[in-house]
């Protein structure tokens, strides 16, 4: 899926905003048609093949963005299968990702393609960073659930099932959804989020969109978009990692004992095969029972047999002896 750029990447550039708004401010005494070819270039042929290209490509990358997520929406939709919880972060995941591609990634390739000339009016210009920032926000943070949920399932695979519902769920992507408005809508149209200086020049400058902001705005807007869901996902991904690592080398070592006691039956067979009677003890008479010495106990046990046979046998004979004292039987 692709995830738009949000506007906190765009802070950091912010020290070339002084010689930009002094061009600006320079071209505000010009008619509007001389806005346009200052900041369209279109009076340049030599333009013209560039922009196309440049509209070609950011175009291509818009519906392809906004169709694989719709299709990612449809496949969990319409399949019963795949309607599991974890897919639940995938669909919404998908659904924000598809909003960054319509309402965020068209105005800035508007931007691009007019060579920083915002074709839309002041308020326009809140509403595309708010979309920006807001739907910026609400990705990276689905990102953060499923790495929490995928914790979960690998890591406390018994816990997963209890703590992991649907109320749980739910309550989860309802704050992925409400929180970076709390960063983007209120404080973009209150104007808290950047200086006076930049509000001054926003009024005379409507045609520039800017997203210039103050450090406290800086600091928190990147600490929710960005630090805290980054530390998060870092330390789940960590943990799976040495679960996976510890899983891995159980297997190995079961993996190990069932090879070595295969090897162990095989060679047992393989010497009961070739030496079939070295085991056994050789025949005394016709009575005398065939019994394995396979350890010293049942050796002696079998020796005592022997010996307690040998001697009935002679008391039988002495008594049949008394009675026919011929010996003829």
């Amino acid at each position: 899926m692709l995830i738009g750029m949000g506007p906190e990447v765009r802070d950091a550039l912010s020290s070339t905003i002084p010689p930009l708004e002094d061009e600006y401010n320079h071209s505000t005494n010009s008619s509007p048609s001389e806005l346009t070819v200052i900041f369209t270039g279109v009076g340049d042929p030599a333009n013209i093949a560039p922009i196309l290209a440049k509209g070609f490509i950011m175009g291509t990358i818009i519906v392809t963005a906004v169709l694989g997520n719709a299709l990612v929406i449809t496949s969990v939709v319409r399949h019963r299968k795949l309607r599991v919880i974890t897919n639940y972060y995938v669909v919404s995941l998908a659904m924000a990702d598809m909003l960054v591609a319509l309402c965020a990634m068209t105005f800035n390739a508007s931007i691009e393609l007019t060579n920083g000339f915002w074709l839309f009016g002041y308020f326009m210009c809140d509403v595309y960073n708010s979309f920006d920032v807001y739907f910026s926000t609400a990705s990276i943070l689905h990102l953060c659930c499923i790495s929490v949920d995928r914790y979960y399932a690998i890591v406390r695979p018994l816990q997963y099932p209890i703590i992991m519902t649907n109320r749980t769920v739910t309550f989860m992507l309802a704050n992925v959804w409400v929180l970076p408005a709390l960063i983007s809508f209120t404080p973009i149209f209150f104007g808290w989020y950047t200086t006076d200086q930049h509000q001054e020049f926003r009024k005379k400058n409507p045609n520039v969109c800017i997203f210039v902001v103050n450090k406290y705005y800086a600091l928190i807007s990147s600490g929710v978009s960005f630090w805290i869901p980054g530390v998060v996902m870092v330390t789940m991904y960590y943990k799976i990692y040495k679960e996976a690592v510890r899983q891995r080398e159980a297997l190995s070592r079961t993996s190990s004992n069932i090879v070595l006691n295969s090897i162990h039956q095989h060679r047992r067979q393989t010497h009961r095969i070739h030496y079939p009677h070295q085991l056994q003890l050789p025949e005394s008479n016709s009575a005398a029972p065939r019994l394995s010495v396979s350890s010293a106990s049942y050796g002696t046990t079998a020796v005592a047999a022997a010996t307690e046979l040998n001697m009935n046998g002679k008391f039988l004979k002495s008594l049949l002896l008394k009675e026919d004292p011929t010996g003829r039987g």
